[in-house]
């Protein structure tokens, strides 16, 4: 069987289709050139005509047997002229229709914008999304927050008795857990927090010793200890890692073995925590 008519020049393809003002006359100009009549299906009142019965067409006239009426409605469609492409059936496209490089073949982005989207697949809807980076970024990994870091303000006296460190200046506070009247550090929210504490005391004896100790929910928990062996200023620190409920509390306490002051300042006598990404 051979095809009449203008080839289509792709296989997903659909029709011309053109409507007509109608009158009362038999002829009318078609938007596209035709060979003949079988080129074309004709249809008035939704009813098609007969080619060459009906009507007669040959390039761009159409004339018709009978003359219509204003009150008619008519269209024809042209049987070998391709309107558009238009999108294959639904999941009818498979890995084998793809080219290989459809991918890799484009160019790479050394830089992405907040807005640029990136393709995803959606396991519980087994579909194809679109996100933007921002959320996509926002999406993976997690946050290192709650996190804080405090230090003392001004100098503080510690002797032989358990004394709570009074570091009551922020440097940052992320989410506002840190209590910088009772100096204590409540995340709210579950999970492991890497700790960092470091005091610096003025000029011990010899032989003098200088203990920190973390405390959580009022119990000792971890303790870091300085035996001094010259008169010189000290550096005590301490770091661990803690996994707390969402009620727990941290704080830190000190004690020497002969009252002396706690050097203030953020470089000096600090302490602060995060938590850790999982």
């Amino acid at each position: 069987m051979s095809y009449i008519g203008t080839p289509p020049s792709n296989a997903f393809t659909s029709l011309l289709k053109q409507d007509f003002s109608t009158s009362a006359t038999t002829g009318y100009t078609l938007d596209h050139a035709v060979n003949n009549a079988n080129d074309i299906a004709l249809f008035i009142n939704f009813v098609r005509q007969e080619p060459t019965a009906g009507y007669a067409a040959s390039g761009t006239s159409l004339v018709l047997t009978s003359a219509t009426a204003s009150s008619d409605d008519m269209y024809c469609v042209y049987l070998g002229q391709a309107l558009q492409t238009v999108n294959p059936a639904n999941a009818s496209v498979g890995s084998s229709q793809l080219s290989p490089i459809a991918i890799t073949g484009q160019t790479a982005e050394a830089t992405i914008a907040t807005d640029d989207t990136i393709l995803i697949h959606d396991t519980s809807a087994s579909a194809l999304r679109k996100m933007t980076r921002a959320n996509f970024v926002s999406g993976i990994g997690g946050t290192n927050t709650p996190a804080f870091l405090a230090y003392l303000g001004s100098s503080q006296s510690i002797g032989t008795s358990q004394t709570k460190v009074n570091m009551n200046s922020e440097v940052y506070d992320t989410d506002g857990k840190y209590d910088t009247s009772s100096y204590r550090f409540t995340p709210t929210i579950a999970g492991k927090y890497f700790v960092f504490v470091q005091y610096r005391i003025e000029a011990p004896g010899t032989n003098d010793s200088q203990v920190i100790k973390l405390f959580e929910n009022g119990g000792e928990v971890v303790k870091g200890e300085f035996n001094s062996a010259t008169n010189r200023d000290h550096t005590v620190q301490l770091s661990t890692v803690r996994v707390l409920d969402d009620n727990d509390y941290l704080e830190v306490y000190s004690y020497n073995s002969n009252t002396k002051t706690l050097n203030p300042g953020q470089g000096n006598t600090f302490w602060g925590a995060y938590k850790i990404i999982e």
